[in-house]
């Protein structure tokens, strides 16, 4: 053993003297985010044995130990050597151990990527050196960066607009990024640059406060990140309406541009006027031409409604980019119209009552009229008698044993005098008998109605 200890310094000053002339310098950990690149800064100095200034010097970059089994070659200047096909075109020596340098560039960074990294150099029979007391260490981390959506000036109803959206912090030496861009509002594509892409936007009223997003994504490390703003659209009044409140419980009405409006006298009255715009409108009313004084802006109140405000009202929105407007005409139903309505309905239903009792009393009397010239050309003339012998004398038809004919007195003489006739009614009664038997039966007399006609000045008179 005590042999052992005295070897022991021996071959410690003989690793120092290999390794003596071999240095290597680099800044570790280094981090980056996927999608991104990195270029890491690395010096390195070998011993001047079995070269000169023109025998080419070559580096290696290898994920793990040099010397392991598994070891994983990344990057070199040798192009005799295949470097590993993940890696391929992201991983470049960018330094020349020629002149002492040793420097990486990491493109399109992975999570994979992520380890222990040893560099060797080969220059000559004789230099062939690997570092691996000083290893490089990569982190590699989530990318947390955004697009920046750039909008120059404010955005109108009806002008384009050229947006721009760009990823200023992305690599200029790594795979292009794709972009895209999502929006309800019209929109075209433009000429975009590796790391920008434009958009031309034509905005409505409708598309303010929506949204529209920038998506950029990197496809050689497979990630994806996104930029979402509102839009903010500034336009002149749109849709502006006038809804009505009255005091009498009924439901919220909204009127039209020049409608009009009935309410009792006495009623409460409430209009608000609403309007869609941006920037905010200033809202007033005006009666005619005289501008009113609301208690909050858009609403105007009428508590009560009085005779004197009949007239036109109207809602007037102002803004930056335009003006609007709604009208309505008021009338006032008063306590003394309203009950002089009352009064004409009455009176015309009165006279409308009057009016069909007067036809009615007409009818009648012209119906009458008709009966009696009618009855008194049957019973004058020298068709009179005729007439009343006619009514007694028997039919041609075979007489029955009840037949009233065979009991009817003689026909009565009437004295041809100037003077003159009229008409008189008398009752006659004809008893019933049943056939063979000549008793009368009780209940069955007949009362019969005959024109006699008489002289004036007779005692019938």
């Amino acid at each position: 053993s005590e042999m052992l200890w005295l070897l022991l310094p021996l071959l410690w000053a003989g690793s120092l003297a290999k390794d003596e002339g071999y240095t290597l310098t680099v800044e570790t950990p280094v981090t980056v985010q996927e999608g991104l690149c990195a270029q890491v800064a690395c010096n390195v100095s070998y011993a001047q044995d079995g070269w000169d200034d023109s025998t080419p010097a070559h580096g290696y970059w290898y994920r793990g130990e040099a010397h392991a089994p598994d070891k994983v070659l990344v990057a070199t200047n040798n192009q005799t050597h295949k470097v590993q096909e993940e890696t391929q075109g992201r991983f470049h020596l960018l330094g020349d151990p020629k002149t002492n340098s040793c420097s990486l560039d990491i493109r399109d960074a992975r999570r994979t990527d992520e380890g222990f990294y040893t560099f060797r150099v080969e220059r000559g029979n004789i230099v062939k050196y690997s570092y691996r007391q000083k290893m490089l260490s990569v982190q590699v981390t989530a990318l947390n960066h955004t697009p920046n959506i750039l909008i120059p000036g404010p955005l109108e109803s009806g002008r384009p607009r050229i947006l721009n959206c760009s990823v200023p912090w992305a690599c200029e030496r790594g795979t292009p990024p794709t972009f895209s861009w999502t929006s309800a509002a019209h929109s075209s594509l433009g000429p975009r640059t590796r790391l920008s892409s434009v958009l031309t936007l034509t905005p409505r009223p409708q598309d303010h406060g929506t949204n529209l997003t920038c998506q950029v994504h990197f496809p050689a490390a497979g990630v994806t990140v996104e930029t979402t703003i509102q839009l903010n659209v500034t336009y002149s009044p749109q849709n502006l309406t006038i809804t009505v409140f009255q005091g009498n419980g009924s439901a919220p009405t909204v009127l039209e541009n020049g409608s009009s409006l009935l309410v009792l006298e006495g009623q409460s009255l409430c209009l608000v006027c609403v309007v869609n715009s941006n920037p905010s409108a200033r809202l007033s009313w005006a009666k005619g031409n005289r501008n009113l004084n609301a208690s909050r802006p858009g609403v105007l109140e009428l508590l009560p409604v009085q005779a004197g405000d009949e007239g036109e009202f109207t809602c007037r929105a102002h803004n930056s980019r335009g003006s609007l407007h709604s009208s309505l005409s008021l009338s006032v139903q008063t306590s003394c119209s309203s009950s002089g309505v009352m009064l004409g309905a009455v009176g015309g239903a009165g006279a409308t009552t009057l009016l069909f009792l007067v036809f009615c009393a007409v009818f009648i009397i012209v119906r009458s009229c008709r009966r009696k010239p009618a009855g008194a050309a049957a019973g004058t003339g020298d068709t009179g008698t005729e007439g009343a012998n006619a009514a007694q004398s028997p039919t041609p038809q075979k007489s029955q044993p009840d037949s009233r004919l065979e009991h009817l007195p003689p026909p009565l003489a009437v004295p041809s005098s100037g003077k003159k006739e009229e008409i008189q009614y008398a009752t006659l009664k004809f008893h019933k008998i049943k056939p063979g038997s000549p008793q009368e039966q009780e209940g069955g007399t007949e009362n019969e109605y005959s024109e006699i006609l008489m002289p004036r000045g007779t005692s019938g008179e």
